[in-house]
């Protein structure tokens, strides 16, 4: 009998209407808002990530760049680069 008063109360019923509706059906659910959060979370373990991968890329410049030897190792290996009077063998090792 008393659940029955409820039910016939236009609040109340708006109210459960209301609830459900922003819980369940909005495009603001709580299923996406759950879905969004783990995303914001990978998206800020990736930034974190790439900021040091960035500062240590920086490093590795400024010592490249600071230090002459190391520039020309770094040219000799990474890009085989050679003085005119040497010669440049590459050897290629099969698997």
């Amino acid at each position: 009998m008393k659940l029955l008063k409820f039910t016939k109360n236009f609040y109340i019923l708006f109210s459960l209407f209301f609830v459900i509706w922003m819980l369940f059906v909005d495009t603001n659910d709580v299923f996406t808002q759950f879905q969004l959060n783990q995303q914001r979370k990978n998206l800020e373990d990736e930034k974190a990530y790439y900021i040091e991968k960035i500062q240590e890329v920086k490093r590795d410049r400024e010592e490249l760049l600071g230090n002459d030897k190391l520039l020309e190792k770094f040219a000799r290996e990474k890009y085989l680069m050679k003085k005119p009077s040497e010669d440049l063998y590459i050897v290629v090792e099969e698997e």
